[in-house]
C-alpha cells in the first residue's frame, strides 16, 4: 500500500532531472476492494509520471555535502556518426566527449560536433573540468572549514584563497538558488 508524501501546489527537486519543479497532480492508482492506493506518483509537468523515491520536498532540502559525495560525473565519448576515423584532425579520432551526471548515462553537458571540431584541445579540457566540478566544490567547501577552524594559526595566503573560495561557494549557491554549500 502507498501513501501520499507530496501534495498538490508543492515545489519539490526532481532528481533524475535535476530541476526544481511543482507538483501539478497526485495521481493514486486504486485497485477494486482495496482501501489504499497500491501505488502514488506526482505529474510535476515534465513529460512523464515521477515516484516518490525520485523526488525531495523542498521543506527538506537536499545537503548539498551528500549531493558532492554521492553524483559520480564522468567523461564519456560518444561516436561522431559523420566523421570517419581516418578523416579526424583531434587526438580522440571519430568520437567526442560527453559529460554525464546521471548514473544512468543521461543528462549532462554535450557538445556539438561542429564545435568540437573546431577546437578539440578546449573541448576536451572543459569537459574534464565539468566532471571534476563536484570534486573541486569538496576541496573548496574543506578549505573554507579548515581555514575558519583555524583562522589564528593559518596564513594570510591560505586565508585569501579561502575567502575566494567561499565567494565561489556562495557565487554557485545565489545562482542555483539553493542553500549555501558551505557547512556553518
Amino acid at each position: 500500500m502507498a501513501k501520499a508524501v507530496f501534495h498538490k501546489g508543492q515545489r519539490v527537486y526532481v532528481k533524475p532531472v535535476g530541476t526544481w519543479a511543482q507538483i501539478e497532480a497526485v495521481l493514486p492508482q486504486w485497485v477494486k476492494g482495496v482501501e489504499e492506493p497500491l501505488k502514488v506518483t506526482y505529474e510535476v509537468g515534465l513529460g512523464r509520471e515521477f515516484q516518490t523515491h525520485e523526488l525531495v520536498s523542498q521543506e527538506e532540502p537536499e545537503d548539498q555535502t551528500e549531493l558532492v559525495e554521492t553524483e559520480k560525473w564522468r567523461v564519456m565519448r560518444r561516436p561522431n556518426r559523420w566523421e570517419q576515423r581516418a578523416d579526424a584532425r583531434q587526438s580522440q579520432a571519430g568520437s567526442y566527449p560527453v559529460v554525464v551526471t546521471d548514473e544512468r548515462d543521461w543528462g549532462g553537458w554535450r557538445v556539438p560536433v561542429s564545435e568540437y571540431e573546431r577546437d578539440p584541445a578546449r573541448i576536451e579540457l572543459q569537459a574534464r573540468v565539468m566532471a571534476n566540478a563536484l570534486k573541486m566544490l569538496r576541496v573548496c567547501r574543506e578549505l573554507t572549514m579548515l581555514a575558519a577552524d583555524h583562522a589564528l594559526d593559518t596564513p594570510a595566503e591560505i586565508m585569501a584563497l579561502a575567502a575566494q573560495a567561499e565567494g565561489l561557494l556562495a557565487s554557485i549557491a545565489q545562482d542555483a538558488d539553493q542553500p549555501a554549500i558551505a557547512a556553518e
